[in-house]
């Protein structure tokens, strides 16, 4: 059975709202005042807080604020009941975290119909966003915070993407951010003459997209599986949620995305002033780094790695057999086992 918390200091308002709850089929819980309904709160963890502003020992404000560093009821949906309406009090309660306001007075059906609302939304979000929702909000006061996010995103529902299945296309309105869990995902953008061009390969435990997400925009190129590949989903505004009261992971991310661009601006100097040998011995040492396993090779088709190298996919092909003869490389498919990493590093021009 749903429970519902109501603080208000009123004695006949507060009675009244039980009996219309509980005739509602409602557990209620009452409290005279916010101290007590923030000790009710912890104690009960509720499914939906109703709570006046103006009241003696502790106000509402003060209430959503004790109640948001408290890890069981920060997620707790929230909603004012109060007597004024002005828009600076509305804004006031949306920026501490209410979700919802009653102008008193209010009748039986603006009373029900705000809290199942309220509730509706909350069971849709967990439903979309995974069973451990709510634990997202719980981290913000650990230490080390990305790595926790990383526990979390691992433990949410995940979704499975085929080989060459498109996770997102250019264009598209950005939502959230997705945390590869196993698998390998290259972004791309395709040139005027229709080439492929990849801006981005990304394997286990790298965030995806982050710098879109963090600037509010639609997705500038297309992301698609290179293999079997499994993604859990943060949406973005848990995440603008985690980033406002967790310095922790902004930070990291922001030294995320500080290395997401120096590795594309030697990418793109690279392009501009080595040869086509440098270029794709330097494109498998990269893409060996970043695959962190320890094996020695790489799975990337011929096409991939020309269109992350700038050149032609047969230009590739010569240059990985010539590898192949200097002893350099082993190539069985679309596997390319690497020999001599140091002379392969020191490839000179």
């Amino acid at each position: 059975m749903t429970r519902v918390l109501i603080i208000e200091d009123n004695d006949d308002i507060r009675e009244n709202i039980v009996e219309i709850l509980e005739l509602s089929g409602y557990t209620v819980y009452a409290a005279p005042n916010g101290k007590v309904g923030v000790e009710l709160a912890i104690k009960q963890v509720p499914d939906i807080i109703l709570c006046d502003i103006m009241m003696p020992e502790m106000d509402g404000y003060g209430v959503i604020e004790a109640l948001n560093k408290d890890a069981e009821t920060r997620a707790t949906p929230f909603i004012f009941l109060t007597a004024k309406a002005e828009r600076t009090d509305v804004r006031r309660g949306m920026e501490l975290g209410a979700d919802d306001y009653l102008t008193k007075p209010f009748d039986d059906t603006e009373l029900l119909n705000a809290i199942e609302s309220r509730l509706k939304k909350k069971e849709a979000q967990q439903l979309f966003y995974g069973k451990t929702a709510e634990k997202l909000d719980s981290i913000i006061s650990r230490k080390d915070g990305l790595e926790e996010l990383k526990k979390v995103m691992q433990e949410r529902d995940t979704r499975m993407f085929k080989k060459s299945q498109v996770i997102h296309h250019e264009g598209d309105r950005v939502i959230g951010i997705y945390f590869v869990i196993s698998g390998k995902v290259k972004t791309v953008q395709l040139t005027r003459d229709g080439r492929e061009l990849i801006t981005g390969m990304y394997a286990a435990n790298d965030y995806l997209d982050l710098n879109i997400i963090l600037s509010n925009d639609t997705y500038i190129d297309t992301a698609v599986a290179l293999e079997p590949t499994e993604l859990s989903f943060l949406p973005g505004e848990q995440l603008d949620k985690l980033l406002f009261l967790h310095p922790d992971i902004g930070a990291k991310f922001i030294k995320i995305l500080a290395n997401n661009i120096r590795d594309k601006e030697t990418r793109l100097l690279q392009i501009a002033y080595l040869s086509v040998r440098k270029r794709i011995a330097q494109s498998i040492i990269r893409l060996l780094d970043q695959q962190g396993d320890g094996s020695g090779s790489i799975k990337i088709s011929r096409d991939d790695l020309a269109a992350i190298c700038g050149t032609a996919p047969e230009t590739v092909s010569r240059t990985l057999s010539d590898f192949k003869e200097e002893g350099l490389i082993e190539k069985s498919g679309s596997t390319i086992q690497v020999i001599n990493r140091d002379k392969l590093d020191k490839l000179k021009n």
